[in-house]
């Protein structure tokens, strides 16, 4: 049997659609398995990828433009008529979105699934608590 690539993290999270850090933070976590080069470096063989892909995923996974990745946990979706509220558990914090229903039931989201908010503002405020 023939062995699998091997992909270093960028090249494995380019091909998931996920940024750079959030798979660092999954190997970390041992979340998804990697074997060690002789220096110390992390290499994901291109099997450890199966299980992250979207069904039915054909060719390269979607490039996103957006930096402003939050990682976190699932906590709540409400899906009522055609809008569903998704609230993400990222850290102590919670992200709340609401999205279309139909973009609610693709996504498959259920409550303790891993998932992460793209933020995309055209303003930043700061206050003071």
């Amino acid at each position: 049997m023939k062995p699998s690539p091997l992909l270093t993290p960028r090249e494995a999270a380019a091909k998931l659609g996920i940024s750079y850090p959030a798979l660092k933070h999954w190997i970390l976590a041992g979340r998804i398995r990697t074997v060690k080069t002789p220096g110390g470096h992390h290499r994901i063989p291109l099997e450890s990828l199966d299980e992250f892909m979207p069904v039915g995923a054909k060719g390269p996974s979607p490039r996103i433009s957006g930096r402003n990745q939050l990682m976190g946990t699932v906590a709540e979706v409400v899906i009522d008529g055609l809008l569903a509220k998704v609230v993400l558990a990222v850290g102590s914090q919670r992200v709340t979105a609401i999205i279309t229903a139909d973009a609610a039931h693709e996504l498959a989201l259920k409550p303790g699934d891993t998932a992460f908010a793209l933020i995309k503002a055209t303003e930043v405020m700061i206050a003071r608590p």
